[in-house]
């Protein structure tokens, strides 16, 4: 494939100045953002210099980061060749990519943002297209399509959950599966369900309305009451799965750090024939009552180097939500590692 701009550069020991040339001036207006905003964000980010000229945009700064720059407009510049669109979650999502990849010297980029250049592993649904917005949310997408069963693992904002909803409504529409199970444990910040007002609908509402919020993300309104109606989504709390086989059904257990090893258990066991099932959990936000074993922490131990089944630990550079909130985990997990007896990941995980 011809690439999709052309660079010149004049390279010093330590700042470089590329200048990029685009084919199609159709595509700079969503290229370079509203007054150019897109542009900003990138400068913002890297700490480098974008001045757009016609078709041409002059990139100068440090070596490592005009490289970062130059790869993330190329792959945004050819989502856009490709009838893609572009918005600001696109920008952050290519700089994450561009940060990752290694410069190979000859202007094209590395494996990771290419894939995402290109489309590759993004997850088709009735709303919209989403695509992976790092690198490790790449490797998540993938090991969703390949395993019957698979942990997202890490801190809030990684995409985990919405990722793994996203492929569930993919597979229904599609026809793979008959039917989307989303489950979660109704154990939240010490609340319990016999203290809030309502039926039992009303009150474990509230904690699954996360899991309505992704579908509504993905499907019109009313074919997610429609499907509801029929059976075709449930979202139902972790205990009224006791006693099932689910088959032929996308299954998904959320907040999976609040459920006990009997629990984890119950759970795993409930996959049955032609189904998927996938385990999200943050281990920072245990909410279960002092003296009680953590089950996904137990499962993860247990079921390590089983075939058929997948580990993928986000962390804080995955988070995609508000740059704010990356921050925030950030400072969160580097007072927990100042803790005294305070174990790291590598000692209270298993590797993927």
């Amino acid at each position: 494939m011809k690439a999709p701009a052309r660079r010149t550069s004049q390279r010093a020991k330590s700042a470089d100045t590329v200048q990029l040339e685009f084919a199609d001036n159709s595509l700079l207006p969503p290229l370079y953002g509203e007054h150019d905003s897109h542009l900003a964000r990138i400068e913002q980010e890297l700490g480098i210099s974008l001045t757009p000229r016609g078709n041409r945009v002059a990139i100068a700064g440090p070596v490592e980061a005009v490289a970062a720059a130059r790869a993330a407009l190329m792959a945004l510049y050819q989502r856009l060749e490709k009838g893609m669109s572009v918005d600001q979650g696109d920008v952050d999502a290519a700089l994450r990519m561009a940060s990752a990849t290694e410069d190979d010297g000859d202007g094209k980029a590395g494996p990771a943002i290419a894939q995402w250049a290109d489309g590759e592993a993004t997850i088709h649904t009735r709303k919209r297209a989403i695509s992976p917005r790092s690198p490790r949310q790449a490797d998540y997408v993938r090991a969703l399509e390949q395993n019957e069963l698979v942990f997202g693992l890490g801190p809030a904002g990684t995409g985990k959950t919405y990722l793994a909803v996203a492929m569930a409504v993919a597979m229904l529409v599609k026809g793979e599966v008959d039917r989307i199970v989303l489950s979660r444990p109704a154990v939240e910040a010490g609340e319990r369900l016999g203290f809030l007002p309502g039926d039992l609908r009303e009150k474990v509402d509230p904690y699954l309305q996360p899991l309505y919020d992704a579908l509504y993300d993905m499907l019109p309104a009313q074919q997610v009451r429609k499907r509801l109606d029929a059976g075709e989504i449930e979202i139902a709390p972790l205990a009224f799965m006791r006693g099932r086989t689910l088959s032929h059904a996308y299954v998904i257990l959320d907040e999976a750090q609040n459920t006990s090893p009997m629990q984890m258990k119950m759970f795993l066991t409930r996959l049955g024939e032609d189904s998927r099932m996938v385990v999200t959990g943050d281990m920072s936000q245990i909410d279960l009552p002092p003296g009680v074993q953590c089950g996904l922490v137990d499962a993860l131990t247990l079921l390590e180097g089983i075939e058929g089944v997948a580990f993928t630990h986000f962390t804080e550079a995955d988070v995609v939500r508000h740059p704010l909130v990356r921050r925030i985990v950030g400072a969160y997990d580097a007072r927990e590692a100042r803790r005294p007896g305070h174990r790291g990941k590598a000692e209270q995980e298993p590797r993927s």
